[in-house]
């Protein structure tokens, strides 16, 4: 087989083609180089002895970073310590030891849901500092200015007046606060490298927590203390049924939050568990797969910038009714 290399090197070696002499030159130096390495490693092997352990235990390592290596859904739906850049590496994230307040210790190391909830927070005071001088320079809102506005408006006259009324105006701040953080919390995931805050059931109970205090306290100021959870009971409830209604009641008054945080929290979480089983789907199947995952993986994309906007709408319609019947018992 070498012979018959070399003679075809030397015949071309007359031969005025520049490209065959570079192609088979190549060739030969790939061929030559493969048969060195391969020497190498048979004399390394026979050289060092390896024991049968020895070999069963580099077999176990192996498989193990093959376990490592594969594609898990879980492991991308799941919070981490680090950014993940795939084939640029990885970011990690400080960590730090967890402190005991009361017997209790608290965790204050920094993880990927958490970058990405300062994210969401320093890109929605941007914009809206932006927005807001650019409608103060402007005579008539334009550009980003321009849709921002229209976002407020959208807020004000179609979630907040026609359920709260004008008193609701008061809370337009707050309102505002949730409707576009939920925006863009959900929205920043799909972007590559990024990832939902929204989707770790911690941020969606701190925004459910929040407004179920703002709840209580406009529920307080409106009514007073003792009127206000007075009135959680309906009138004219028979005596023997009033202790069952009174634990009714005050369970119904944590139940309100909670549906709002395992609504934000399930219809992100389903949007991306349903996007990496699709793209597993090409692991497994090889082509069929991506003939088959591709294009429902981007009609699923499509529907998940819908569904950011939809559960910031309904996050914050539910709080406004949720504040409203805290204030006016019906």
């Amino acid at each position: 087989m070498i012979k018959n290399l070399l003679s075809k090197i030397t015949s071309f070696t007359t031969n005025n083609n520049f490209i065959n002499k570079f192609a088979f030159l190549i060739l030969f130096l790939l061929l030559t180089t493969g048969a060195v390495n391969s020497f190498a490693q048979e004399g390394h092997e026979s050289g060092t002895g390896t024991t049968e352990s020895e070999k069963i235990e580099k077999a176990g390592e192996n498989i193990e970073h093959e376990a490592e290596e594969e594609f898990s859904v879980i492991d991308k739906v799941v919070d981490h310590h680090y950014i993940d850049f795939y084939f640029l590496g990885k970011l990690h994230l400080p960590q730090f030891e967890p402190v005991n307040v009361f017997g209790i210790n608290i965790d204050f190391s920094i993880t990927k849901t958490t970058v990405m909830m300062f994210l969401a927070c320093i890109i929605c005071i941007i914009l809206l500092w932006f927005a807001a001088s650019s409608n103060t320079k402007n005579k008539v809102p334009k550009g980003l200015g321009n849709m921002v506005e229209s976002i407020v408006v959208f807020v004000r006259d179609d979630i907040v007046v026609p359920n709260m009324g004008k008193e609701g105006l008061k809370l337009m701040p707050f309102f505002l606060t949730l409707f576009f953080f939920i925006m863009i919390a959900n929205l920043i995931g799909l972007f590559p490298f990024m990832a939902q805050p929204t989707k770790n059931i911690n941020i969606t109970a701190g925004l459910a927590l929040i407004t179920f205090f703002v709840t209580q306290v406009k529920g307080i100021q409106a009514q007073g203390f003792v009127n206000y959870f007075k009135g959680l009971v309906p009138p004219g409830v028979p005596v023997f049924v009033l202790p069952i209604m009174v634990v009714v009641e005050f369970i119904g008054l944590f139940t309100k939050p909670f549906s709002l945080l395992m609504r934000l929290f399930a219809n992100i979480t389903a949007g991306s568990i349903i996007i990496f089983s699709l793209i597993g789907l090409i692991f497994v199947m090889e082509y069929a797969g991506s003939v088959i995952a591709v294009p429902f993986a981007l009609f699923i994309y499509m529907m998940e910038i819908f569904i950011a906007l939809l559960q910031a709408y309904i996050f914050t319609m539910l709080s406004v009714l949720y504040i409203n019947m805290a204030m006016h018992h019906h």
